[in-house]
């Protein structure tokens, strides 16, 4: 059974930066398109990063240039730099693994709070 677990949410002031961490386990990570999404409260939940198996990256407008996704295949071990943070990047920030076959599982999700 496949898990993932987020980590390294927080408060944050303006300007800020915070790196988050999702951990998988239960699955062949390298083959894995990994990614990042977020909710805030009120919207839907919405794209912000997505990692291919061969580390392909692709961006939300609204983040680009300020957060970087990574991977770590040793590690399972997806990450979220962000950096410049704004008070709009307060979210719910979750997870999302999708197998070779389509299969998708998400993470619990993690706060991220940013105070202007």
């Amino acid at each position: 059974q496949v898990q993932l677990v987020e980590s390294g949410g927080g408060w944050v002031q303006a300007g800020g930066s915070l790196t988050l961490s999702c951990a998988a386990s239960g699955t062949i990570f390298n083959f894995n398109v990994m990614g990042w999404y977020r909710q805030a409260p009120g919207k839907q939940r919405a794209l912000v990063a997505t990692i291919s198996a061969g580390g392909s990256t692709d961006y939300s407008d609204s983040v680009k240039g300020r957060f970087t996704i990574s991977r770590d295949n040793a590690k399972r071990t997806v990450y979220l730099q962000m950096n410049s943070l704004k008070p709009e990047d307060t979210a719910v920030y979750y997870c999302k693994s999708v197998r070779p076959l389509g299969l998708v599982n998400w993470g619990p999700g993690t706060q991220v709070t940013v105070s202007s």
